[in-house]
């Protein structure tokens, strides 16, 4: 079943009120692209970052009015909905396709936004940076903190610098990366216990690590402006 102008919305998605990001039918002969992975700033309707989705949830939003593009061009914030965007994406496709992710349907692209508002939702956001594995590896860059070699994160591990056995805490201050050879090495002792160095203080990041790597990106720099110093803090998903 067709939804609007080209997208293909199954029976199911339409049922259940979405549209656009779970039900591209996977029978039609196009490729929606690798766009529907890229990262979205989330703000509320007061213009407050409140977490990172990826394209695929931001469309779904936009297309059932929830939201709204937020687009930064010569330092003016202008807003688009679902149809604006359309049009604002064949301008772009036209003049500057290379910078630009992209979305493709059966009868039109368009550009991924790299930030969109929730016209309802006016909650502040979380607090506090998450201690969980990902978040880890982002802060200490898949480097073992022990010998200062990077890994993929599959052959990485998580070590308390103080063992458990030890009374060591899970706590930010306490876990680093390790690689597989040193965690073997170290075992339930104490760096200096096993004769070795931590090559920096596992310190609590005052921002998310994840978001910290995506800043560090150009496609991401309109983002810095929603994200002073009051936001450090949010937690983003």
């Amino acid at each position: 079943m067709f939804g609007r102008d080209g997208f293909v919305v199954s029976d199911s998605a339409r049922e259940e009120g979405s549209a656009f990001p779970t039900a591209i039918s996977t029978t039609q002969p196009f490729d929606p692209g690798a766009g529907l992975d890229c990262h979205v700033l989330i703000l509320n309707r007061n213009y407050m970052a409140i977490r990172v989705t990826n394209a695929k949830r931001a469309f779904s939003l936009l297309y059932r009015d929830l939201a709204e593009v937020v687009h930064v061009e010569d330092g003016q914030y202008l807003s688009y909905d679902f149809e604006g965007w359309r049009e604002v994406s064949a301008l772009k496709q036209r003049f500057e396709p290379d910078q630009h992710d992209w979305v493709r349907t059966i009868r039109f692209s368009l550009a991924v936004p790299r930030i969109i508002r929730l016209t309802l939702y006016d909650r502040l956001p979380a607090k506090g940076v998450r201690l969980n594995r990902r978040n880890i590896f982002a802060r200490d860059e898949n480097h073992c903190q022990y010998c200062g070699q990077r890994f993929a994160t599959s052959e990485l591990s998580l070590d308390h610098v103080v063992p458990r056995s030890q009374n060591g805490k899970t706590t930010w201050e306490n876990i680093v990366c390790c690689c597989l050879k040193c965690n073997v090495k170290k075992g339930g002792r104490t760096p200096e216990q096993a004769g070795l160095t931590l090559i920096t203080k596992p310190i609590k990041p005052r921002r998310s690590p994840v978001l910290s790597i995506q800043l560090s990106k150009t496609r991401y720099r309109s983002w810095k402006q929603f994200l002073d110093h009051a936001y450090w803090h949010v937690e983003l998903k």
